[in-house]
Parts: structure tokens; C-alpha cells; sequence
């Protein structure tokens, strides 16, 4: 789910350790056709889950550095790096944790249940298994995380809430940076 294509995997082999001794995740990347130039986006994250417009400078500039080097990519193509944002993709296990009690979108890549595409609220993972509860159903259910090709919070009143906490929690500690905040 991080990389859509084997040139998208070939460069996540290559870029994740490049991000990870920068301090940031790679949470998706795609190589996309333009109508000029190719594109390369890659979505990154701190490990708490923050980027602000200097962290994708800086992860920006250290992965160029090695695509200059390695050239990778035949062609031009123009590097853009960015934050998830807050309909985030999620794309690693942990991300179903993280955003336990919100909305998702999953689509998968076979049947289940007669059926591709599930939205529901996450209630976290069990071993390899993404559990959601599913709109218009009882249960929760139980989906392979293997299954899963895409998958997307839903932008809620409750997601935008959560963002809203973290930016004001970001902004006071960035105003007074020896005080700590809680989350």
C-alpha cells in the first residue's frame, strides 16, 4: 500500500533509510505519469506523526541528495514532498491503531463478504487483521491487512477536532518551547 507499482517499491527500498536518518516515516509514495514531467510523491511523517512545511524541506533536500546520486528514475521528474494531511491514507498497520475510533474507507483487493469497498469506524488491529466496525452492521470485523490495496480516513467533525488539538498543542509549544503539553 506504501508503493503502488515495483518502481514505487524499488524507490521506497532506497528512500526509507534515507528518511528514517533524517528522523521521518515514508507513509506513501507514487511515481506518477504528468503531462510534461514525471512526478514523485512521497508522503512522510515524524515518528509522532507530525510535518510541518520545514520538515518536508529537509526530508525534501536529503532525498534529493540521493536521488542525484543513484538517478533512479530515467527522465526528469519534479520531487514533491509532502505531509499525509488529516484524510490521511493509512498504509501501515500501526496507522489502524493510531487512528482507532474514527471513520475509514477500505477497499480490497478481493471479495469479502460479496464485497471490494467497507467504510466504518477502526476499533484498532488484532495480530495481522484490521478491525472495523462496519456501517450497518453489529459486528467487527476482522480484514486481513494483506487484503487491503487502499485505505483512507473519512473526513469527520471528529477528525477535524483532532487536528485542531494537535496544531493548537504544536503552536503553544512552539510559543513557549520549555513548557510541555499533554495530547
Amino acid at each position: 500500500m506504501r508503493g503502488r507499482t515495483a518502481e514505487d517499491l524499488t524507490l521506497l527500498e532506497l528512500l526509507d533509510p534515507v528518511a528514517e536518518a533524517a528522523g521521518y516515516e515514508i507513509v506513501r509514495l507514487r511515481l506518477m505519469a504528468g503531462k510534461a514531467l514525471r512526478r514523485l510523491q512521497i508522503m512522510a511523517e515524524r515518528p509522532d506523526g507530525e510535518m510541518v512545511v520545514e520538515d518536508c524541506a529537509r526530508l525534501s533536500r536529503a532525498i534529493s541528495v540521493v536521488m542525484d546520486a543513484a538517478d533512479p528514475i530515467s527522465g526528469e521528474y519534479t520531487l514533491e514532498v509532502s505531509s499525509p494531511g488529516i484524510d490521511r491514507p493509512l498504509t501501515r498497520l500501526k496507522d489502524f491503531e493510531t487512528y482507532e475510533g474514527f471513520e475509514a474507507r477500505l477497499e480490497l483487493d478481493r471479495l469479502a463478504e460479496g464485497r471490494k469497498r467497507f467504510k466504518g469506524v477502526l476499533t484498532g488491529v488484532d495480530g495481522d487483521n484490521v478491525a472495523i466496525d462496519l456501517e450497518g452492521e453489529d459486528h467487527t470485523a476482522l480484514v486481513p491487512f494483506a487484503w487491503i490495496v487502499e485505505a483512507k480516513l473519512v473526513l469527520t467533525d471528529a477528525l477535524l477536532k483532532r487536528g485542531a488539538e494537535q496544531r493548537e498543542q504544536r503552536l503553544a509549544a512552539e510559543l513557549n518551547p520549555t513548557s510541555e503539553t499533554s495530547e
